[in-house]
């Protein structure tokens, strides 16, 4: 990771606003605030299906300030605040500060929490830090007795998640990219940005004039995110004016094909009694074996094959015409292996 300075407050202007020249909210010039646009983020939970009461994740950030102060316009008394530091950088305490500030201003309850975001052998630090992250947020919503998370994503994360996917050659669930709203560790979590992009909210950041943090990582280009975002969306954007558009479009047609593949799986498994069996598996066409192992190992154990395992796997399957046929392949933190007629998955030990 590349050195960070302490991040400074970015605003339009950090004067007080008794001090401002009238008309102006930092470098634009707004004639009255009634011109100033409404807060993109605003607009975008009018008619939303809010579980509430709520927290917002937020970093300090322009996206998540954005989606705060939205939050808390349209369900007043019922928005908190949940900051989670990853202990990656050192100018983490400066962005707690400023968290403090913000929602002392808003008034609104603000939880600070520290995770162990160390990864594993084989895990970028990345992965390890979303998964602390997911985890922490759900439970200090329990806790507080919150029904949901909201998430400052856009589109045009959406966009840098399915170029990455495309990048990995991966299947429909990494082209799907993120969901608007899903569940984990028990936890609704939501996403209600995604069709806003991040210029538009920081356009009304500035213009109302207020305050966000920098992550000095976001500049980093050593991160695949950071080249992304400012080496090809700059390139998308000349040659594919739309491209929020429609790369959201195909996320979902992928989500949708995805959701059937799903349904199929869960009715094959079924059918087998809840664990594959052998003989069952060998009658059905190789790609819906495939589709059937997938679900089974990621939903039941939590394991993620990879390409050359699954078709390892099916091989196997394929040539196991006798009682002495033995299987056992390496899938993520386990092994999948012939007990009897069927298969079974026992983690490493």
């Amino acid at each position: 990771m590349a050195a960070s300075t302490t991040p400074k407050p970015t605003r339009a202007d950090t004067r007080p606003a008794a001090q401002r020249e009238p008309g102006f909210a930092g470098d634009e010039p707004v004639s009255t605030c009634t011109e100033l646009s409404p807060n993109p983020a605003l607009t975008a939970l009018h008619g939303h299906p809010a579980s509430l009461p709520l927290a917002v994740a937020f970093s300090g950030g322009a996206d998540s300030t954005a989606l705060l102060h939205a939050a808390a316009a349209a369900w007043p008394g019922q928005v908190q605040a949940i900051h989670v530091d990853h202990g990656l950088q050192p100018a983490a305490d400066a962005f707690a500060s400023h968290c403090q500030a913000v929602c002392q201003g808003l008034q609104l309850p603000l939880t600070l929490v520290r995770v162990d975001a160390r990864h594993e052998s084989g895990e970028s630090p990345e992965d390890a830090a979303r998964k602390a992250r997911y985890r922490v947020l759900a439970d200090c919503a329990r806790e507080r007795g919150l029904r949901s998370v909201l998430l400052a994503q856009h589109a045009d994360d959406q966009v840098e998640t399915v170029l990455l996917a495309l990048s990995r050659g991966a299947g429909l669930p990494g082209l799907a990219a993120m969901p608007a709203r899903f569940e984990r560790h028990g936890m609704r979590f939501e996403r209600p940005l995604l069709a806003l992009t991040g210029a538009e909210l920081r356009e009304w950041l500035r213009r109302a004039g207020m305050a966000w943090v920098e992550d000095p990582t976001n500049a980093d280009p050593q991160r695949t995110r950071n080249r992304i975002r400012h080496v090809l969306m700059p390139a998308l954007a000349q040659c594919f004016p739309q491209f929020h558009d429609t790369f959201a479009r195909s996320a979902r047609h992928a989500a949708q094909a995805q959701e059937l593949l799903t349904a199929l799986a869960q009715s094959d498994l079924l059918d087998m009694g809840g664990q594959p069996l052998i003989a069952s598996l060998q009658a059905l066409p190789r790609n819906r074996q495939g589709n059937l192992l997938r679900h089974w190992l990621k939903s039941t154990h939590s394991a993620q094959a990879s390409a050359a395992q699954i078709e390892e796997l099916l091989a196997q399957i394929a040539a196991c015409r006798t009682r002495g046929h033995r299987i056992r392949i390496k899938v993520g933190e386990g092994w999948v292996e012939r007990v009897g007629e069927r298969l079974a998955f026992s983690a490493s030990i």
